[in-house]
């Protein structure tokens, strides 16, 4: 045991750029957003905040999308989706920097520090989130793994706005709370949808080449127009579903995060006037930087509200 782990340790740091580039460090927003705007959520409710309970959850949440990128880095290769064609970065599995047993035992590397992560928060929260974390690894790999990986039969946008949205917001506000409540089903369908966004986008970007391996992702399954007029949807979606805090009177809760507006009116614009190509890498990291900057803003309003 001691000569695999010795093992491991040298791979992991004679290679420690190529891991970084396989974890995909730009896409770590879907794993903080939930957690930036239910903790300004859960504060401006008057709950005291256990900021243990939030480190443990962040921490955990990126070990899970860690692990999910490499999963699907290794098995977009197997199946064939990763290619010398390929739009997006370069994939390490696809380029030999790394075997595919290799990316697979360090997703399993993740996806177990993420479960040791989630004891505290077990103990803190009990059986609803030992269900929500089994269910997250488990849908880590089961994403483009497994007898029916949910990306390659389009469901990769639905286990997004699900997991990243309202599992994740959900979850949260219940470990720091003990309960649950109509407002964080609310910014969890906000949540989800931005952070939905960019595996939107991502998957418009290779469009035609997941048609050619059989990858029938959402974009594949509508069309390049059909696809656009979703990602648009999903952009303007958070200020659409965010007038219930008006209609709740928390005013701040909307008006603070619609200055996002402009950045995202430029991506759909971007996006209209862009057939599926290397551009859509660009737009990928506006989606990034809308949906965390989207969190944080609401964040601000909360605390302005209360």
């Amino acid at each position: 045991m001691d000569l695999f782990f010795a093992a491991y340790y040298r791979l992991v740091m004679a290679n420690f750029k190529s891991w970084v580039l396989a974890a995909r460090p730009k896409t770590l927003s879907a794993a903080l957003v939930p957690i930036i705007s239910s903790t300004g959520l859960v504060m401006a409710e008057g709950y005291d905040i256990q900021w243990w309970i939030i480190g443990c959850a962040l921490l955990s949440s990126f070990f899970i999308q860690i692990g999910t990128n490499f999963v699907n880095d290794a098995m977009d290769f197997k199946k064939g989706a990763d290619t010398e064609a390929r739009l997006g970065p370069q994939r390490v599995t696809q380029m030999g920097i790394f075997t595919f047993k290799q990316v697979m035992t360090m997703a399993t590397i993740f996806f177990v520090m993420a479960v040791l992560l989630g004891v505290p928060l077990v103990i803190s929260g009990g059986w609803p989130i030992v269900i929500v974390g089994l269910l997250s690894v488990a849908m880590g790999y089961a994403y483009t793994s497994g007898p029916y990986p949910l990306a390659y039969k389009g469901l990769g946008d639905l286990f997004v706005i699900l997991f990243f949205g309202l599992i994740a917001v959900g979850g949260m506000y219940y470990l720091l709370t003990g309960t649950y409540s109509v407002s964080a089903l609310v910014l969890g369908l906000q949540v989800g949808c931005l952070t939905t966004v960019l595996i939107a986008i991502n998957n418009l970007r290779d469009i035609y080449q997941d048609k050619l391996v059989n990858k029938k992702t959402l974009a594949v399954r509508l069309g390049v127009k059909a696809a656009k007029l979703w990602i648009y949807f999903l952009i303007v979606a958070p200020f659409l579903i965010g007038y219930y805090w008006l209609f709740q009177g928390l005013f701040y809760y909307y008006i603070i995060p619609i200055l996002t507006l402009p950045l995202a009116l430029s991506m759909i614009k971007k996006i209209m006037r862009t057939d599926p190509s290397t551009e859509y890498n660009r737009f990928l990291a506006m989606s990034s930087a809308y949906a965390l900057l989207f969190s944080v803003l609401f964040f601000f309003g909360t605390r302005l509200q209360s």
